[in-house]
Parts: structure tokens; sequence; C-alpha cells
């Protein structure tokens, strides 16, 4: 349906699990997940950090990366950092995440790590922001992948002229957007905003669709109520137009978070995720 690839992320064959779990980890096997997600016609795999860590005590990370070979899952995205910029012991423990990340990316041949934003909004100086984003974009480069900070609308990083911002101020060529519709759409950030980012800033895209009206609070509406492309509101052909322009041609992400997907079979799951977006992009 479509030439274009396009990466199952991580929550869309994920099962019966959801960013706001205290337990976020997939019930179902890794295999199940990428065997229905190469059936589905995806050659792209994003894995979460508590899905990567129970992979490599199953299969070894070089047997992750057979399994991701064998299914034709070539675009490896590993996520997803938190407190990257901070000290102390939140900063102890994401440099775990961080190590375990780098040395997963660099053997899994990962195209780039997802890191997030200050999902409490606190206050934060650009400078402080800049340096280690530029540190961490160095290291993703060394192990070979790129670094992507995925902005969010209720954090400290809203919108897309904020990641530009701070990528800008890092001027590490390997750091740049991820860019999920569904943060640009909440954020009402138009089209031609898009369209301007340069094409070496964007790092990932991330494609879903949604009702006109958030239900619920902006988290809640993000994990608990997308939906599958074209079966919402957004204005996703001017949207793909829009990052076809600024220069992305793929791996497209499929970014599909609801209680209703999440129930259903992977494969069903994977099916309707790939179906709809490949539909959008022929």
């Amino acid at each position: 349906m479509t030439t274009e690839d396009l990466l199952a992320t991580c929550w869309t064959t994920a099962g019966a699990a959801a960013p706001d779990s205290r337990d976020q980890r997939s019930p179902l096997r890794l295999r199940e997940r990428a065997e229905a997600a190469g059936a589905a016609g995806f050659t792209g795999f994003g894995l979460l950090y508590a899905d990567l860590v129970e992979a490599e005590r199953t299969y070894g990370l070089p047997g992750v990366r057979a399994l991701f070979e064998d299914n034709g899952l070539v675009h490896v995205e590993l996520e997803f950092l938190l407190d990257w910029w901070t000290e102390g012991p939140r900063r102890a423990a994401s440099d775990v995440v961080r190590r375990d990340l780098l040395r997963a990316a660099e053997t899994l041949g990962a195209r780039h790590i997802k890191v997030g934003p200050d999902v409490g909004d606190g206050p934060w100086d650009l400078d402080v922001w800049a340096e280690e984003f530029a540190g961490l974009a160095a290291q993703a480069d060394g192990v070979g992948a790129r670094l992507g900070i995925e902005f969010l609308p209720w954090s400290n990083i809203r919108t897309v002229r904020d990641g530009l911002e701070l990528v800008a101020a890092a001027g590490h060529p390997a750091g740049g957007l991820i860019i999920d519709v569904w943060h640009t759409e909440r954020a009402q950030t138009p089209p031609a905003d898009l369209a301007d980012v340069p094409a070496s800033r964007i790092v990932g895209v991330e494609l879903s669709d949604a009702d006109s009206e958030v239900v619920g609070t902006l988290v809640e509406d993000t994990v608990r109520h997308r939906r599958l492309c074209g079966e919402g509101s957004f204005a996703l052909p001017d949207l793909v137009t829009a990052l076809r322009t600024a220069g992305w041609n793929g791996p497209w992400g499929v970014e599909i978070l609801s209680d209703a997907h999440r129930a259903l079979p992977v494969r069903q799951a994977a099916d309707a995720a790939y179906r709809t977006a490949a539909e959008l992009l022929r």
C-alpha cells in the first residue's frame, strides 16, 4: 500500500500496557510482538526501556537483534529517557537507564533513542539543558544512533518551536526532534510550522489521530483515547504534506495508545495500525 517504511512504536504492539501504569512492561513476549509487527508490514519497531530489560534477560541483546532481523524490522527505536538534565538521585537513576539504552543501541543498531522533557513543567535553564542534550547526543552518536527529544504540550518543552530552540542551542548534529502529530495538534501547531523544520533536525515522526475535543486531561486523552489514522479529526493529509515538504520520508512511526487498541489481540492491533497509516501515506 505504501513504499515508505513504517515503524511500530513501543505502545502500538504492547497490548495491555500503558505509560500511566506503575508497571509499564508489556504482558506479551517480544517474539509475539515482533512477529505481529513484521507480519502486518512494519519494517521498524520501538522498544520501551522496561521491555528492553525483560527482552535482554530472555533473549540476550544479540538474540533481540536476530529476532528483529528475522521479522524484517530494520529500524529500531529505543525509549524513554527522563531526568537526563538534572542531578542527585534522579540523575543517578537516569544514568543507569542511559547506559543501558546506549549499550543496547549499539548492539541492536538502533537508529535513534527517544528522550523526554520535564513532564512536571518545572523551571529550567536553557543553557544547562542545551549542554546536557549536546553531551547526550554525542554519546548517542558514538554508538551509531541519533537522539530525539519528544516535546509534550503539558511539559516545559511544549511545541515544535520550543524543541527547535533547545536543539539549536545544543548544536550537535546527532540531536533533533521526535515530532508526534498528536502533540502538535493538541498544541495547535499549524502545519506550516512543521514544513519549516530543517530536515536535519527531524529524528522521527509519529502518526495517530484523535477526537476534535480533548477527552479528560491531556495526559488521559493521549494515553486512553487516541484513534487510528483517519478515524479522528486531525488533518493528517496536511500534516503529512507539511512533513514531506520539510524533507521527511520515513520511517514513519505509528503510535496508537487507547483502551480500545490495548484490548485487541496483538496481530489485529498491528494490522489495524499498519493498514490505516499506510492508507494515509499512499
